[in-house]
C-alpha cells in the first residue's frame, strides 16, 4: 500500500511540475485520480479544481475518474482542515473557500480567524510604517524645494514675475509641509496603537499552540 501511494504521489508531482495545461495523453492515461484528488484536497482546493484536469485531458480524449478523484480529495481535506493549517492560512492573508467537512470546520474556522486577525494587525502596522516613510520622503522633497526656491527668490537674475510665482510656490510648500508634519504625528500615534494591539493579541493567542 505504501509503495502504491508513493508511486501515485510521484505521478502527481510530475503533473504539478509539468502544469495541467501541458498534460500529455500518456500522463492523463496513467493518472491515479484518487492520488490527484488527495493532493488537491491537501492544498484546500475547491471541488471545481477537477475541471482544470478535465479540460487538460479532454484534448486527449481522456476523462478523469470523478468518483476516485472526489474520494481522494475528501481524504486530503481531512489533512488540510486541521486547526494548525487554518491558522497558517489566516496568517498568510489567504482566503478560506469553505471546503472543510462539517465536523472539522468550526475548529478550522476559529483557528483561521485567529490567524487572519494576526495578519490584519501586522498589515496595519506595516501600512502605517509605509505611510510614515512616504510622508517623510515627501516632506524632505518639499524642504529641499523650499531651499531651492528661496535661493532663486533672492537671485538678482530672477525677474519680478518669477518672484511672484516663487512666493506663491513657497506659500503652497509651507502649507503642505504643515499638513505633512501633522499627518506624520497622527500616523506615528496610529502605529503605536496598532503595535500595542498586535503585542497584546500575540500574547493572548500564545497558549493556543497552533
Amino acid at each position: 500500500m505504501k509503495s502504491k501511494w508513493t508511486s501515485s504521489l510521484s505521478i502527481v508531482a510530475v503533473l504539478a511540475l509539468s502544469g495541467c495545461a501541458s498534460m500529455s495523453a500518456d500522463e492523463c492515461a496513467v493518472s491515479d485520480w484518487k492520488a490527484i484528488g488527495f493532493e488537491d484536497g491537501v492544498k484546500g482546493y475547491t471541488a471545481d479544481r477537477v475541471g482544470n484536469h478535465r479540460k487538460a485531458c479532454a484534448k486527449h480524449g481522456i476523462a478523469p475518474d470523478f468518483e476516485l478523484y472526489q474520494s481522494g480529495r475528501q481524504q486530503g481535506l481531512r489533512q488540510y482542515c486541521q486547526p494548525s493549517r487554518g491558522f497558517n492560512v489566516g496568517t498568510s492573508g489567504a482566503r478560506y473557500n469553505g471546503v472543510c467537512p462539517s465536523d472539522m470546520e468550526p475548529d478550522f474556522v476559529a483557528a483561521y480567524n485567529s490567524g487572519h486577525r494576526l495578519y490584519n494587525l501586522r498589515a496595519a502596522v506595516n501600512s502605517a510604517s509605509n505611510q510614515i516613510n512616504s510622508r517623510r520622503a515627501e516632506l524632505k522633497r518639499s524642504e529641499d524645494r523650499a531651499v531651492e526656491a528661496g535661493v532663486e527668490l533672492v537671485s538678482p537674475d530672477t525677474t519680478t514675475e518669477n518672484r511672484i510665482l516663487l512666493l506663491a510656490e513657497l506659500k503652497d510648500i509651507s502649507e503642505r509641509t504643515g499638513q505633512l508634519e501633522a499627518e506624520i504625528v497622527e500616523l506615528i500615534e496610529e502605529r503605536v496603537l496598532y503595535e500595542q494591539q498586535l503585542t497584546e493579541y500575540e500574547e493572548m493567542i500564545a497558549d493556543a499552540r497552533y
